[in-house]
């Protein structure tokens, strides 16, 4: 990765280091209630307990936004392994593909990376319940911004 002309190597932050930074991300985790069970370069895995009170939509089933919500976090966790010390990458586009409803009461998403450039990336995300089924799948364009 270039930056101001030099090259810089990416540090992989500890989980911890990575629970401690996207903690600020309050809408991922505080407001929905998602955490990091996974992280290395170009991967993430995350997980949520599902709440009917606080997860379900009218229709008495996940809200289709907890399923984006948890598979754009994973993205972030994924395309920032060295996040707080390097360019930030966010989601410049991303499409969602529902496939079923979760059964369970807890769902994950793992991103991973299908192709990292310097500045743009593609990641393909799968959510998946507790039974293993998978729910729905997402792909993110990354863009890397400099400091």
């Amino acid at each position: 990765m270039h930056v101001s002309g030099k090259i810089r190597k990416r540090i992989m932050k500890s989980l911890e280091e990575l629970r401690n930074f996207f903690s600020h991300d309050r809408y991922a985790t505080a407001a929905t209630g998602i955490e990091i069970l996974e992280a290395g370069d170009g991967y993430a895995k995350v997980g949520l307990t599902v709440e009917e009170d606080r997860h379900y939509n009218a229709g008495n089933r996940v809200m289709g936004a907890v399923y984006y919500t948890l598979a754009d976090f994973a993205f972030a966790v994924a395309s920032n392994p060295d996040a707080g010390d390097a360019p930030i990458t966010f989601t410049l586009t991303s499409q969602i593909n529902f496939l079923t409803p979760a059964r369970g009461k807890y769902l994950t998403a793992e991103a991973k990376a299908v192709r990292k450039g310097r500045k743009t990336s593609f990641y393909a995300a799968e959510i998946r319940d507790e039974l293993g089924t998978l729910i729905a799948t997402v792909s993110s364009t990354g863009f890397t911004m400099s400091s």
